[in-house]
């Protein structure tokens, strides 16, 4: 009886390594001690896993190489958007007329911070909105004038509402912002605006890459320039006392 269980104890274990190898190589108590193993009588070792052990180490180096990299890639992205942002804030702040101010915004920063095209949209229920009017012709794109509550509603859109800032593909109402542009238009980053007295903004940067903004992005840095914006926006929106 009791050898038929001392026969059956290797079989078990056996059969329990065969389901899992992974209990035994990934053990380095246990997988040092196999390749340290005595040789058997006539010369063979009990059991050679040294192969099996640098085929997995190997696998695994290239595993931590791998994300290496992409740690390093994402390292060297998020500089590069660092530059690009604080570069698109130098010329900003260098601007003394809303007209210019509004031109450095809409249609160089874009090209600087790589995107295909900027929005500024400001709510106001005014008539004859003060410096938002008597803008050239290259600009009349660039401005857009919504209604009260029109920040929320186009944030709404894609589930963001209340949100400071929204990565997302662009919505089929994109034409609101955008106008023909709207068409080429495939992703889009929202950036709120508090312009002071409870009125809002909002910064729209439109790229025809769907890839280029998402909800998995860091949206850290336009939040940033966003508060940029908002402030330098002030200095022109404040009612003239």
């Amino acid at each position: 009886m009791a050898e038929t269980q001392a026969a059956a104890a290797p079989r078990d274990l056996r059969e329990e390594i065969l389901a899992d190898p992974a209990i035994v190589l990934e053990d380095r108590v246990v997988m040092q001690a196999l390749i340290d193993a005595e040789p058997a009588p006539g010369g063979r070792k009990v059991v050679d896993l040294r192969g099996a052990l640098v085929t997995r180490l190997e696998a695994r180096l290239d595993r931590l190489e791998t994300t290496h990299r992409s740690v390093i890639a994402a390292a060297y992205e998020n500089l590069a958007g660092t530059t690009q942002i604080q570069k698109a804030v130098l010329l900003l702040l260098a601007q003394n007329r809303f007209v210019d101010f509004l031109r450095a915004l809409t249609l160089e920063t874009p090209e600087m911070v790589a995107v295909d095209c900027a929005r500024l949209c400001i709510e106001t229920d005014e008539a004859a909105p003060g410096p938002l009017t008597g803008l050239d012709e290259s600009l009349s794109e660039s401005l857009v004038i919504l209604p009260p509550g029109g920040v929320d509603a186009y944030f709404a859109l894609g589930g963001a509402a209340g949100r400071p800032i929204s990565l997302r593909p662009a919505v089929a109402e994109a034409d609101a912002v955008f106008g023909d542009t709207a068409d080429s238009i495939r992703s889009e980053a929202l950036v709120r605006l508090d312009l002071g007295d409870g009125r809002e903004g909002l910064l729209v940067f439109g790229a025809e890459d769907a890839r280029r903004f998402g909800p998995e992005h860091g949206g850290d840095l336009l939040e940033f320039f966003g508060g940029v914006v908002e402030r330098a926006l002030r200095r022109w929106l404040a009612p003239e006392s």
